[in-house]
């Protein structure tokens, strides 16, 4: 299956969120429009989005700060699964951060979803036994 892999269009916004609530991606104390709004202010080239026939079809978001690079929201369209988009996105976050210096990828997986868990295993991803905190700084 062909699909171009780009940065993020103004236009991708109301399909990007559709996608990210298909894919169970989305949760009630993330705006997911606020968190595009942030990403396009900081290194907007790391947002890509995968697009097949004019359709929003997956996404990624990347970030490098310097120290380590971070995927998150990384999703494909139930009715591609399994065709490479996944690992497309991947790779080209990776390659995109690789350009930047970025040594190392990390990035954070829920317990309880096993197949996220195959996935970024079956591309060299490790788990690490760390403790994954956080604080909220502006409430959405």
């Amino acid at each position: 299956m062909t699909v171009e892999i780009r940065a993020f269009a103004p236009g991708d916004l109301e399909p990007v969120i559709a996608l990210w609530e298909e894919a169970e991606l989305t949760r009630p104390w993330n705006d997911p429009r606020k968190d595009i709004e942030r990403k396009l202010a900081v290194q907007p080239e790391l947002f890509l989005v995968a697009e097949r026939e004019g359709k929003v079809v997956g996404t990624v978001m990347a970030g490098y700060d310097g120290h380590r690079g971070w995927l998150y929201y990384l999703a494909s369209s139930r009715q591609y699964r399994g065709s490479g988009i996944g690992r497309a996105l991947v790779t080209e976050a990776e390659e995109r951060l690789l350009a930047m210096g970025c040594p190392k990828v990390q990035l954070m997986v829920r317990p309880e979803n096993a197949g996220a868990r195959g996935f970024y295993g079956a591309l060299g991803y490790e788990a690490f036994d760390v403790w994954s905190t956080g604080k909220r700084l502006i409430a959405d």
